[in-house]
């Protein structure tokens, strides 16, 4: 079911709102007129976007949060409520990342990870969901990624809990199917690489500078899908050519798929050595707020690992056709 009210008339709360997909929605939300409550630790990076949003004429309510503590959440849907009156939509997106190998990596680091990207959307969906009951009805948005069908190989954690979020949205659902909640609709996004301060921003235990994967898109591209999500959800959408073809490279020939993506991990992901640093994982990294990381590259980086996987799976796909015309000859006698 889509937002009960049309989007001008709409209170959205969006986590991770001060740069990069989260802040690309909030300012097109503004310019639709939408009231707009934005989440994120950095007080001083709310403020930047929420200035951003005004000047496009919407009412915006700042609330600082850590999303990795229930009661921080609790307290922003309590304050969203309280200046709106109710909340129409929720979009989890507030999110870290760490590079390093499963088994070498910190575990503080891996469970601030989860706490951030699983946990930090649980909390967000266990505070919004009586409240959309009680406002008739509206949509939870869980910011995912092509990762949380396939993985990189030292991105594991969060690949894991990009994973994890997924499975947390089917089951969510279900369980509203059951309750006999038609509503309140829940939808994935699935972006591929976006060109958000992220990867500038993610801890580094890899001993070497991060190269974001390619080819990078906009994040005003997933801004896009996630506004249209909230006038027509559906239960998943994967953002953009690239993300396609990963995700359906994964999915038709996952061991073709798993081998090239590990060649391009150990080769194509990270730069020249650089220290070990803790990224934002526990604290914001105080510094302008904005929406796109600065390194995105053309589409036409689509010849890299995801049209490699996608040469390798048309190559299996018209080997195995040609062995059933075979088979089938043979069986007719011909």
């Amino acid at each position: 079911m889509p937002l009960t009210r049309s989007l001008n008339e709409s209170v959205v709360v969006i986590t991770g709102a001060s740069s990069g997909i989260g802040a690309a929605t909030a300012l097109t939300l503004a310019g639709r007129g939408a009231r707009i409550v934005l989440a994120a630790r950095s007080p001083h990076g709310l403020t930047q976007i929420g200035q951003r949003c005004r000047l496009r004429g919407a009412r915006v309510l700042e609330v600082p949060t850590d999303t990795a503590d229930p009661d921080a959440v609790e307290r922003l849907a309590a304050a969203a409520e309280a200046e709106f009156g109710r909340i129409d939509a929720w979009v989890n997106n507030a999110g870290v990342a760490v590079y390093g190998r499963l088994l070498d990596l910190p575990l503080d680091q891996v469970h601030r990870t989860v706490d951030v990207d699983v946990f930090g959307y649980l909390h967000g969906a266990r505070a919004v969901v009586p409240r959309l009951r009680t406002a008739g009805g509206g949509v939870l948005i869980m910011v995912g990624s092509v990762l949380s069908e396939m993985s990189l190989p030292f991105l594991g954690a969060y690949s894991m809990a990009k994973h994890a979020v997924q499975g947390m949205a089917d089951a969510l659902r279900q369980e509203l199917i059951a309750d006999g909640e038609d509503r309140i609709s829940v939808c994935t996004v699935l972006p591929s690489s976006v060109d958000t301060p992220l990867f500038a921003w993610a801890a580094n235990y890899m001993g070497r500078e991060i190269i974001p994967p390619r080819p990078m898109g906009a994040p005003q591209r997933v801004a896009d899908r996630i506004v249209r999500l909230l006038e027509h959800p559906r239960r998943q959408s994967l953002v953009g050519p690239a993300a396609a073809t990963v995700a359906w490279s994964w999915r038709l020939a996952p061991a073709v798929a798993e081998r090239l993506l590990v060649w391009y991990g150990q080769t194509a992901q990270f730069g020249p050595p650089t220290p070990p640093w803790e990224g934002n994982l526990v604290n914001p990294v105080e510094q302008p707020r904005r929406v796109d990381g600065g390194r995105r590259v053309p589409l036409a980086a689509l010849a890299g690992i995801p049209g490699v996987a996608l040469s390798q799976l048309r190559h299996r796909l018209r080997l195995r056709d040609r062995l059933s015309h075979v088979h089938a000859l043979q069986w007719t006698g011909r």
